[in-house]
């Protein structure tokens, strides 16, 4: 039996590049001037970048966030000014997320700098290994979901 090691583990390995990618993107964000912006928000932020005004359950959904996440993350962004809550018109239970100007107009400069650390990321990778690699990692992420369930 092989004995296990961080080099050798790929929990491990995948959590220590999340973590630095993590360091490096929030890094990026400052240096662009966008030091609002969190990795964090990246799944929310692409989501209602593509479709403004969804609803909670709807916005989680999308970016692939837990619905118990969803309320702490929004409060944090609604607190660095990137979006607001909304009644829903047709029913004033339901709250929409709606992107602030802020919102809006930081989307140049989160892209570039996300796009920028990928970029270094990725350097040597070839699109056919980086697809492959992104195929891999979905059904890593489908099969913790099952799991998890």
């Amino acid at each position: 039996m092989t004995q296990i090691t961080p080099i050798n583990c790929p929990y491990y390995l995948i959590s220590r590049i999340s973590l630095q990618v993590t360091s490096v993107l929030k890094k990026e964000f400052t240096s662009k001037g966008a030091q609002d912006v969190k990795p964090a928000y990246l799944g929310v932020l692409f989501t209602l970048w593509q479709s403004d005004g969804l609803k909670v359950v709807e916005l989680g959904h999308q970016a692939g966030l837990e619905p118990s996440t969803m309320t702490g993350l929004l409060d944090r962004m609604e607190s660095s000014g990137l979006v607001y809550r909304s009644a829903d018109p047709n029913d004033r239970r339901v709250l929409r997320i709606y992107l602030t100007r802020k919102g809006i107009d930081i989307k140049d400069v989160t892209l570039d700098a996300v796009n920028h650390v990928l970029g270094a990321v990725f350097e040597g990778i070839s699109e056919k290994e980086l697809s492959k690699a992104m195929d891999l990692l979905k059904q890593i992420l489908s099969n913790a979901q099952k799991a998890g369930r």
